[in-house]
């Protein structure tokens, strides 16, 4: 697990303080966008022939069982991983960067939710940081990040070696329980109080990370989320339906203070040198 920053300021309107002790963490995956980001990524390379249309078709399949069943599957997402760290293998990480920020453009900018999109600027607004928290990995995750103007990002880590990926990850992705682990290590490095920060899912694979903060949310949640949220008294939003969602509203900020620096980098990228 590793984090990616923005290279845009996280600062808050003028005149309002920063909180150094919030922050939002939002997962991504029809939280933030619509359906998975490396599906669009894998469209992205197949235009760009990395690779061929059966291994397309894989990706289709998977984007279409997320879109329809609405939630994760263990099975299907390792399956995406595996293909991703198949197709990257042997290419220089500068090269990917390039094409990401390409991708982003094409594909993603016009799948985000601008509704979480809001919520996320209404943090900010606030004076708190964001951070996009993924399974993806977190050289991608660090452009969609950097380009919606968040904090930064933690997602999973691809090894690369002299700057080539070797098409191996770096410890384990950053799914389910290794989210909450890695948000409460963000927590203790920036020194930041999770009773006053909000966390943002679509997924009951994230209920470790959402149950660690103060400000939980359910967006655009599957059916064991949404149960939840309404056993333990949670906002939820959805976007995907006409029906009335929930209010969310962002508290007021307490305390003041400005944070020197805005870069994390405890948790830095680990990637090995040869």
């Amino acid at each position: 697990m590793s984090s990616a920053t923005s290279d845009r300021s996280p600062l808050a309107a003028p005149g309002i303080p920063l909180d150094p002790r919030a922050a939002a963490f939002f997962d991504l995956d029809n939280t933030v966008m619509q359906g998975a980001a490396l599906f669009h990524f894998g469209r992205g390379l197949y235009k760009r022939k990395f690779f061929r249309k059966r291994e397309l078709a894989r990706f289709a399949w998977q984007q279409l069982w997320f879109r329809t069943v609405g939630s994760e599957h263990a099975g299907h997402m390792a399956d995406v991983r595996d293909n991703a760290l198949s197709i990257v293998r042997g290419h220089r990480v500068s090269e990917l960067m390039e094409i990401g920020e390409e991708i982003y453009d094409e594909y993603l900018i016009k799948r985000m939710w601008p509704g979480t999109r809001a919520l996320a600027g209404a943090h900010l607004e606030a004076g708190e940081r964001v951070w996009l928290v993924t399974a993806a990995p977190v050289d991608m995750a660090g452009i969609i990040a950097r380009r919606l103007g968040f904090t930064g990002a933690l997602g999973t880590v691809t090894e690369s070696i002299d700057g080539v990926y070797t098409g191996r990850l770096v410890g384990e992705p950053l799914h389910g329980p290794a989210k909450a682990v890695a948000v409460r290590a963000l927590a203790g490095a920036e020194g930041l109080d999770l009773s006053r920060c909000a966390a943002y899912s679509d997924s009951a694979n994230d209920l470790p990370m959402l149950s660690l903060v103060g400000r939980p949310h359910a967006i655009n949640p599957d059916g064991r989320l949404r149960a939840h949220a309404r056993e333990h008294g949670w906002l939820q939003r959805d976007y995907r339906t006409g029906r009335k969602a929930v209010r969310v509203g962002v508290p007021a900020v307490a305390g003041a203070g400005a944070v020197a620096g805005g870069a994390f980098v405890a948790l830095a990228n680990r990637r090995r040198r040869g």
